[in-house]
């Protein structure tokens, strides 16, 4: 398990993007494959293996297709996000398969990086609450800044609900900057 943490690391290492985690500058899709991976601790301990690998490299090889390759707009964002989840799940094989792990075990983890079954499989759904937690936690001002108010808020209502119940509990226990905070609570107050 360690060697393909670690794996997953070196990929991860080479996001030329940078992104604060508590306070650290790491590369980002490092940082957030680490926050991920306590997330998943604290939400789940003892989770599946499989889980654990999709969680550390949620985000594997992020950077390789740019955001500007697809046309602006909600349909052009999920097209990215769909060819972004099919990278993830080759790296994550590229790097499982050459480590020794049986094919079950890779094609979980792929499974679990697409995202497949959310909403009905128990370990797609804990990878999500765990994604959206990395974002909140590092992610949303940042966001917010680029966005108007009104579509942050929008943002947040089609985030906050792909999250669990307790993934949604654990959200709203975040300590969060005041200027976040206000933005998830009108998020949940106003009707989407």
């Amino acid at each position: 398990m360690q060697a393909a943490l670690a794996a997953i690391d070196a990929v991860n290492a080479t996001d030329d993007r940078v992104l604060m985690v508590r306070g650290e500058a790491k590369p980002k899709a490092l940082g957030e494959g680490e926050l991920a991976s306590a997330w998943l601790a604290a939400l789940r301990p003892g989770a599946p293996v499989a889980l654990q690998l999709a969680v550390r490299g949620h985000h594997l090889r992020r950077w390789a297709i740019a955001r500007t390759a697809l046309p602006e707009g909600r349909r052009g964002y999920l097209r990215w996000r769909q060819q972004l989840k099919a990278v993830h799940a080759e790296t994550a094989a590229e790097i499982l398969a050459p480590l020794g792990w049986d094919a079950d075990t890779i094609a979980r983890v792929q499974q679990l990086v697409r995202k497949e079954g959310l909403g009905r499989d128990p370990d797609t759904q804990t990878l999500e609450d765990v994604i959206c937690l990395v974002f909140l936690e590092t992610q949303l001002l940042d966001l917010a800044a680029k966005l108007d108010e009104d579509h942050m808020v929008s943002v947040l209502q089609k985030t906050l609900p792909k999250m669990s119940e307790e993934g949604r509990r654990v959200a709203l226990s975040l300590e969060l900057p005041a200027a976040a905070a206000a933005l998830v609570g009108r998020a949940l107050e106003e009707p989407s």
